[in-house]
């Protein structure tokens, strides 16, 4: 990621950014072309439009005008990304924010430039090194919104980096290796990787795992600070490459399953997140990590597999492995005593039918704990849309050979039916979020780039920072 810092000095080296509200320039900090950027204002354009603004014979080279909306956070956030999709990645800028800035101002713009700017980093250097700058006499004020910025942008970041790589280099060995290195820079956390005869009781995820030559495994990423004093279990599907298994995928559905491990990377990046920014909140983040493939030791549709609980499930489908290792994971947490569980996981081809590719699916049977994601996924830019989970269909899970179907082929939500199973001490303090839509773009727009988003991140984020102490989570 590339330095933004709050400054209260004008640099005439560097490109002008001048933020244009719903009437006009929203600051006046530049007085010396304050006239002329007032004639030349793109006053009421949507958040985001631009207008170069160039002065060749003086300084600086050349002034960028960017809309900023209504003003609010989002409108800031896609000035910021403009800015950044607008400017090569070598040049320095000055965001003029004067009068105009405040919190969400430094957020916004802060997230813009950052989310916007990301590349994939495929282990060369950093894709941004340029400086930028937000200018403000009061920037000591801001200085708080900065680092939650930067903290949500980073993790973002390392999101999208684990998404975007490919399946021939990420497994599930790789993916723990990540995320332990990236917790050995964060103090105050831990990582547990299960695997081997560590997992017999998970087997959901060993027959899931079985198919292929890369070992499947369970990591468990902990975030403690002593005065925390509620425990929120997050829980995220970790599949490197989703193959269909016997029950094999089309060509066009199965091109881009490097991402079905977006959940993993949204949780375990969450977490990181939390501990950079000191959240007082106790934080164990799950990822069951398999390859799905397809070969002689591959489970089978027919397969009576047993879970971490003791229970058991039929396999219908061998494309419907997700529910299987988040089965496992979600029993698992029931030891952990959790306060709250969240999972996130690109489970179904329903959820972007049912709410197109930018929205995701929230089942829950807490109307509190529904409400903060939303609250939460709003101010971050992350949407949902909260889905029933009907109790009439759960006859339809019912099998002749085993405690459950895995996979029925009626009823709406059974995905997500299916996972409640599991979740029996904590039903009523548990939220599945089915982002197989968000977590990934074939267009990238506003703060959004082509391919992994990183979705989930920001937005339980903002869900742990609004705990403040946990007396928000509880039911």
């Amino acid at each position: 990621m590339y330095p933004i810092r709050l400054t209260d000095r004008l640099d005439d080296d560097r490109t002008r950014v001048v933020p244009i509200g719903a009437s006009g320039p929203l600051s006046h900090a530049d007085g010396e072309i304050g006239a002329e950027i007032a004639e030349l204002a793109p006053a009421g354009q949507p958040a985001g439009t631009l207008q170069e603004f160039p002065r060749p014979l003086r300084r600086p080279a050349r002034v960028l005008l960017v809309a900023v909306g209504a003003g609010d956070e989002a409108g800031w956030r896609a000035a910021g990304a403009a800015v950044a999709r607008h400017l090569p990645g070598d040049e320095e800028l000055q965001v003029l924010l004067g009068e105009a800035a405040s919190d969400e101002a430094v957020r916004g713009m802060a997230e813009g430039l950052w989310l916007g700017g990301y590349r994939y980093r495929d282990g060369r250097e950093e894709p941004r090194s340029a400086e930028a700058e937000l200018v403000t006499d009061a920037f000591p004020a801001y200085e708080g919104s900065l680092t939650q910025a930067q903290a949500g942008a980073r993790a973002t970041w390392l999101a999208r980096d684990l998404t975007n790589t490919p399946p021939s280099i990420k497994n599930p060995d790789w993916m723990a290796e990540e995320v332990s290195g990236a917790a050995a820079k964060r103090p105050g956390t831990g990582v547990r990787v299960l695997s081997g005869a560590e997992l017999e009781r998970f087997g959901g995820l060993r027959a899931v795992g079985g198919g292929s030559k890369f070992r499947p495994c369970l990591v468990e990423l902990t975030w403690a600070p002593p005065a925390a004093t509620t425990h929120v279990v997050l829980v995220g599907k970790g599949i490197t490459f989703d193959s269909g298994g016997i029950s094999i995928k089309t060509r066009e559905g199965m091109k881009r399953m490097k991402n079905d491990m977006a959940g993993a990377a949204a949780v375990a990046a969450a977490t990181l997140g939390a501990a950079e920014l000191g959240l007082p909140v106790r934080i164990t983040a799950l990822l069951p990590l398999a390859e799905n493939a397809v070969s002689g030791s591959a489970y089978r549709p027919g397969d009576v597999i047993t879970h971490y609980d003791g229970t058991t499930s039929e396999s219908t489908n061998s494309d419907a492995e997700g529910r299987l290792v988040l089965a496992d994971a979600l029993g698992y947490a029931a030891e952990l005593e959790p306060d709250v569980v969240i999972d996130l996981a690109t489970l179904t081809g329903a959820a972007p039918v049912a709410l197109g590719p930018s929205i995701a699916a929230l089942y829950s049977e807490n109307d509190e704990l529904a409400t903060a994601l939303r609250q939460a996924g709003a101010e971050a830019g992350e949407r949902m849309w909260r889905m029933p989970l009907n109790p009439d269909y759960r006859e339809l899970l019912r099998s002749d050979l085993a405690d459950r179907h895995s996979s029925p082929t009626h009823g709406g939500g059974m995905a997500a039916l299916f996972l409640r199973e599991f979740t029996g001490p904590y039903t009523d303090r548990w939220a599945h979020l089915d982002i197989a839509g968000p977590a990934w773009t074939d267009t990238g727009e506003g703060e959004l780039t082509r391919g992994g988003t990183g979705w989930g991140v920001r937005m339980l984020l903002r869900y742990l920072s609004a705990l403040d102490g946990g007396q928000q989570a509880r039911a």
